[in-house]
């Protein structure tokens, strides 16, 4: 920390700063800037850190245009707001064995030139800010910086009574509403910013956060104010009240905003003693523009309007916002804007001036991380895969997006899908992926009820048939919910596997067969001395588990034997199985396995088994009945993929109950950060068997 009393502006991992110190930084930086962006754009792909506030504040400083990429984009989000934003230089960390073209704050960084051409932009544009987009493609909003000040001054004068000298930025500084809110708010009062990597927030690209290691983080850095993403304030409060701890003393403000919060969940934050606020604004107006506020509060609402804004409704109920609108968009002809934006948004004004929101006019949904996402993007994706015909996506509000789904086959099984998903999810970004589905009750059409008569979904009648209907569909997940969810990419790699299609396909050789048992037989042999390791380095806390566990080692012992005996029987050797060597990949997982419970946590163990228990349950009984169909093996070559088809569903009942009743995060993260790990090794398991259409040009 500094040792000086002078106060400080910027506080990161690497410097502390004050006012003339940043500001000095910030005018050298902006003369590099100047001189190694010809093209007078420049975008950012960084993680928060002070060099970010530099760089941003740089290209204000030297009329340069500023484009701020989220890390959690996918490389063709990026592509396409390189293009759209005419983007000529990009700044990334430099990456050992890279040039270093640059150095802020301590930070080696990398300019690489695009060859992108410098569409027009309307005069005075200082930044273009993408949003998540509702699409794969979403628009470049171009800001000036006069619109910019006006919000943060708005926002600075408003939360002026409440002293705030110190500010944690929990939220990507890309996201404009912690740029302006976490930045240039807090530089007009000088208060201090204190920005850390957003790993060390317990934040994970846009949709995983872990409140244990942000509640730590809070703790150690003593902030005055936050700004979070309802799904944030959801889990943080909820940890608060399982774990009985009290909310850090150090709060005097948390602004939540980016989606809807609701009068529930500010109850729940503010039981836990968070002060919690609701807010609300859209990038086209610089971001915030009505918050609730310490003796101005209405639960339920989102607000007065802060005093750089002005907000009225049209005649259709829509809300409309003047006093510090965009420019226009990227890639559109430049035109004038008027003085009043409708937003898209359905709402009323009470008689004290709040503003309560009813809904969107257009059906974009918005996510509790702040994702906006366009369900017909989702869908599309979703129809793209050949088993499935037809596909409606909601989410709305909720921590995951989920899909009702009619198959191609009306016979075919739920594996078909579940891959299917898993395929889909590949393409998308990962706050646009399908964290539950449910299988539709009919097809949807005219007939059903379940679509108009041109065929267009009816999807408040798919809704509320399917969301009843099912108990996945819930924000208050269980632990065993939370660990689908937060594993869900992990394991769409896994079931991508291209063998994993092939097979599901009818396409399957006697080969592969046999390398799959010999690889099964040489991590299933292993199983039951997992399972005593991780027994016997359970900590007291948790020897409630030791029967569980003990009647999980009797029921797997043998199980190498059946697999043995199934190669026997399909024709292959098994003696050379037994005394051989597992592929690479398969020693990898097992090595794993063994020093995950010796060196980092016992509970890890548990993530190997809900990876592979889970993915028997979803694949073992299809892929024996396609295996023997085409290569007309008998029965008794299936004893391991038909047993434990059905055991392990079995299994997975009994696993549920047994992670339910853990209450320590650090034992939850260690399964989910396991889980994840094993599906990738798992996966490469996979990915090393051999392909039948090789061995057939062979």
């Amino acid at each position: 920390m500094s040792t000086t009393t002078t106060p400080l502006l910027i506080e990161d991992e690497r410097v502390c700063w004050t006012r003339a110190q940043f500001d000095a930084a910030v005018s050298t930086c902006a003369a590099q800037l100047a001189a190694a962006a010809p093209s007078g754009r420049i975008a950012t792909l960084l993680d928060n850190s002070a060099a970010w506030a530099v760089l941003d504040r740089a290209c204000a400083q030297a009329g340069l245009v500023h484009v701020p990429l989220p890390a959690f984009f996918t490389a063709a989000q990026v592509q396409h707001a390189l293009q759209a934003g005419g983007v000529g230089t990009l700044v990334t960390e430099s990456r050992a064995g890279e040039p270093v073209n640059l150095t802020v704050a301590t930070r080696a960084l990398r300019l690489t030139h695009q060859s992108h051409a410098a569409y027009a932009v309307p005069a005075g544009t200082s930044k273009i800010t993408f949003t998540s987009g509702t699409t794969g493609t979403p628009k470049g909003v171009c800001l000036g910086e006069a619109a910019l000040q006006r919000v943060a001054e708005g926002l600075a004068e408003a939360l002026r009574p409440l002293h705030i000298t110190r500010h944690l930025c929990a939220l990507p500084l890309p996201v404009l509403l912690e740029n302006i809110a976490g930045l240039l708010a807090p530089f007009v009062v000088g208060a201090t910013c204190v920005i850390r990597p957003l790993h060390e927030l317990g934040l994970t690209g846009s949709s995983r956060f872990d409140p244990a290691a942000f509640d730590r983080a809070v703790r150690t850095h003593e902030p005055h104010s936050l700004v979070l993403l309802p799904q944030m304030l959801r889990a943080w409060a909820g940890w608060l009240h399982a774990s009985r701890q009290p909310a850090p003393a150090s709060l005097r403000f948390v602004a939540v905003g980016g989606a809807a919060v609701g009068p529930k969940l500010l109850a729940l934050a503010r039981a836990v003693g968070l002060p919690a606020y609701e807010g609300y604004g859209l990038s086209e107006a610089a971001s915030v523009q009505t918050l609730n506020l310490p003796g101005a509060d209405r639960p339920g609402s989102v607000g007065r309007p802060l005093p750089h804004a002005r907000v009225r409704l049209n005649t259709s109920g829509e809300v409309e916002i003047a006093g510090s609108l965009f420019l226009g968009y990227t890639g559109e002809p430049v035109a004038p804007i008027s003085e009043w934006l409708p937003t898209g948004d359905l709402g009323t004004l009470d008689a004290d001036g709040f503003l309560h929101l009813q809904g969107r006019r257009k059906h974009v949904l918005i996510t509790a991380y702040g994702r906006n996402v366009s369900p017909e993007w989702v869908e599309t994706a979703l129809r793209d895969e050949p088993a499935v015909l037809q596909a409606v996506v909601f989410g709305d509000g909720e921590p995951a997006l989920w899909a009702v789904l009619w198959p191609v086959d009306p016979q075919a099984d739920d594996t078909v899908l579940d891959v299917a998903v898993a395929a889909a999810n590949q393409t998308l970004p990962d706050y646009a992926r399908i964290g539950r589905w449910v299988r539709a009750a009919a097809p949807f059409d005219a007939a059903s009820g379940l679509a108009t008569p041109n065929g267009r979904p009816r999807r408040e009648a798919i809704e509320r048939l399917h969301a009843t209907s099912t108990s996945l569909i819930t924000t208050d997940m269980t632990f065993h919910d939370q660990l689908g969810f937060d594993t869900t990419g992990a394991r769409s790699m896994l079931l991508s596997a291209p063998i994993i299609h092939a097979c599901l396909q009818g396409r399957v050789s006697l080969p592969s067969y046999l390398e799959f048992l010999t690889q099964a037989y040489h991590h299933v042999r292993h199983t039951v001395p997992l399972l005593q390791a991780c027994r016997a380095a359970l900590p007291p806390r948790l020897a409630w588990m030791q029967p569980a566990l003990d009647e999980y080692i009797a029921e797997e012992a043998g199980h190498d034997e059946w697999i043995l005996d199934d190669i026997r029987a399909a024709g292959g050797d098994a003696e050379a199985v037994r005394h051989g060597a597992p592929g690479q990949a398969t020693e990898v997982m097992v090595a794993y396995a063994y020093d995950a419970i010796a060196r980092r946590h016992p509970l890890m163990f548990l993530g190997m088994v809900y990876v592979l228990e889970g993915t028997s349950v979803s694949l073992a009984l299809m892929a024996a009945d396609q295996i023997q169909q085409a290569l007309g093996l008998p029965d008794k070559a299936f004893t391991y993929l038909r047993s434990h088809g059905t055991l392990d569903r079995e299994h997975v009942d009994h696993f549920a109950e047994l992670v339910n009743r853990l209450t320590s995060e650090d034992d939850k993260a260690a399964v989910v950060h396991a889980a994840n790990v094993f599906f990738k090794l798992y996966g490469d398991v996979f990915r090393g068997l051999p392909m039948p259409q090789a061995e057939a040009v062979a």
